[in-house]
This record gives C-alpha cells, sequence and structure tokens, in this order.
C-alpha cells in the first residue's frame, strides 16, 4: 500500500514538472480551435512564386485539336516537297550549265536535228526582217501624219486669209480645197497604214513570239536530255543492277520523251504558223499597195473602195486634228 501511494506520488510530481502545451512551441493542438483564442500572426506575402503548381492540371494547358495531328504531318510532307523541288532544280540547273559549257568547249555532243534547226534559224531571221519592215512601216506612218496635220492646218490657212483678201479670194479658196481634199485621202491612208501596222505587229510580237516560246522550250528539254544521256553514258562501266544506274536510265527515258514530245509540237507549230504568216502578210500587202497607189495617183474612189474591201473604218476628215484657229 505504501508503495502504490509512493508511485503514485511520483508521478504527480513528473506531471507538475513537465511545461503546459499551450507554453510548448513544439506542441501540435488537435481538434477544433476555440474562438476566443489569439488570432494567428500576420505572414507576409512571398516574394517568389512556387515553382509547383498543385492546383494546375497534369494535361498541357493548350489542349490538342485532334485534327492538328493531321495538320502537322501535312506541313511536313509540303516542306519535304519543297526541299525536294529545290533539290531537282538544283541538281537539273547544274547539269544543263554544265553540258552548256562542255558543248561550247567542244568536249560534249550535242542533239542535232538538222532540219528543224534549219526551219528555226529560219523563222527567226523572219522574225527580224519583220520586226524591221514594222519599224519603216511606224516611221512612215508618223512622218505621213504629220504631212496630213500641215496639210490641214495649210488649208485653213488659206481658207482664212480668202477671207480677209477679196482680191485673191478665188486662187487661196482654190488651194484651200485641195490641201482639204489632199487632208481628206491623206487621212484615209493613214488608216490603212495604221491597220498594217497592227497586223503585222500581232504576228511579229504574239504570234511568231508564242512559237518561239514553245522552240525555247524545246531547246531546254534538248540541253537536259544530252546532260542525262552524258551522265548515262559516263555511268557504263559501272554495275548495271545498282540502284544509280537505275536512276540514271530513269532521268535518261523521262527527258528523251520529254524532248521528243517537244520536238512534234515545235515542228506543228511551226507549221501552222507558215500557213499563217502567209495569208496574214498576203493580205496586209495587197492592202498597202492598193492603199498607197490609189493615194499617190489621186483617185479617191479607188481609196475608199480599198478600205471598205479589207473592212477598215473610215474616220471623218477632221477626225486627225482640229483647225488651228480652234486650238
Amino acid at each position: 500500500m505504501a508503495h502504490s501511494v509512493r508511485v503514485e506520488r511520483s508521478i504527480h510530481e513528473m506531471l507538475k514538472d513537465t511545461p503546459s502545451m499551450n507554453e510548448s512551441d513544439n506542441a501540435v493542438h488537435t481538434g477544433t480551435e476555440d474562438s476566443s483564442s489569439c488570432p494567428p500572426p500576420f505572414k507576409s506575402p512571398p516574394t517568389s512564386l512556387s515553382l509547383r503548381n498543385h492546383s494546375a492540371p497534369t494535361t498541357p494547358m493548350s489542349p490538342r485539336s485532334p485534327h492538328n495531328g493531321s495538320v502537322d504531318t501535312s506541313l511536313l510532307r509540303t516542306g519535304a516537297s519543297k526541299i525536294d523541288s529545290i533539290k531537282n532544280w538544283s541538281i537539273s540547273t547544274y547539269k544543263c550549265t554544265r553540258q552548256i559549257m562542255l558543248e561550247k568547249l567542244g568536249k560534249s555532243q550535242r542533239t542535232v536535228d538538222s532540219e528543224l534547226e534549219a526551219h528555226i534559224e529560219q523563222l527567226r531571221d523572219t522574225q527580224r526582217k519583220y520586226l524591221s519592215v514594222l519599224r519603216l512601216a511606224r516611221a512612215f506612218s508618223s512622218h505621213f501624219h504629220h504631212v496630213v496635220v500641215t496639210q490641214h492646218a495649210l488649208a485653213d490657212a488659206f481658207a482664212d486669209l480668202a477671207q480677209k483678201n477679196p482680191e485673191l479670194q478665188k486662187e487661196f479658196t482654190c488651194n484651200s480645197e485641195t490641201q482639204r481634199s489632199l487632208t481628206k485621202n491623206g487621212e484615209l491612208l493613214l488608216n490603212a497604214l495604221n491597220f498594217f501596222i497592227s497586223s503585222v505587229n500581232t504576228l511579229c510580237n504574239k504570234t511568231i513570239d508564242d512559237t518561239l516560246l514553245t522552240i525555247r522550250q524545246y531547246e531546254t528539254a534538248r540541253i537536259e536530255f544530252d546532260a542525262y544521256r552524258m551522265d548515262l553514258e559516263n555511268s557504263k562501266p559501272e554495275i548495271p543492277q545498282s540502284s544509280t544506274a537505275e536512276d540514271l536510265q530513269k532521268n535518261y527515258t523521262q527527258h528523251k520523251e520529254l524532248y521528243e514530245k517537244l520536238r512534234d509540237d515545235v515542228a506543228i507549230k511551226m507549221q501552222f504558223l507558215d500557213e499563217n504568216r502567209i495569208k496574214v502578210m498576203h493580205k496586209q500587202l495587197v492592202l498597202l499597195h492598193n492603199a498607197i497607189s490609189a493615194y499617190f495617183s489621186g483617185n479617191a474612189t479607188a481609196l475608199e473602195t480599198t478600205l471598205k474591201q479589207f473592212n477598215i473604218k473610215l474616220k471623218s476628215p477632221n477626225s486627225v486634228t482640229g483647225s488651228w484657229l480652234e486650238q
């Protein structure tokens, strides 16, 4: 009994020596907080953001659309196709440049179609000569236009002097009527000249140029064909079953087909162009001859008939310029 009382007393003494829960800094309080307790001390706001956001979702901020994968794939394919195009263009340009240099140095043979190239050279010579005729016709029309303008002004001057000089009224009036008649016929001849110039200009700068464009494409195809042909011939000692030899054979066949196709196109276009050129120039030369002959022979009726025959719209006699009194 005495022993139990002593143990209980020692326990009470140990409890008295321990600090209270509120006085301990390391004490953990559980349960609800008393409303009468002091408010928690003020905490200063953090000066830096936490690197870890516990509330952020595990998925990315901007979720991908189900179609973004296909868009990215198409962009990659487009970029790859552009790179391939640039690569093929660079290789083709290099081969063509090398082929041109070797041909000029006499170290490579070029494919020659003697008959077709003779026709091409003849066409280019014809265009040069037609352009020279066109330049001269424009110069003639410009000079003759100034002549007609001068005649028209001279006719007005004679008419004005006929009113102010009664003693020479008959002479001035006669010269005024002569100049007006020349002006009228000159304007008709100008119409014929302008129609001739317009037709020849269309033939030289549009019809022939269209054929020459196809010829330039044919010449480019010929250079490419010779370049790949030379590559194929130089690769003969290699292994025939290699992938490089197969690619060379494929490129050679492809450029050969393109070359032959453009060669046939050039031959057909030149044939149609020659027929059209003869037809157009025949009509224009007959018009020019009849109009000039009728004008300088003083046959106004034949001049008007010529213009109506070729469906050329007749302008009024005063359409070139106004009277110098009106200006």
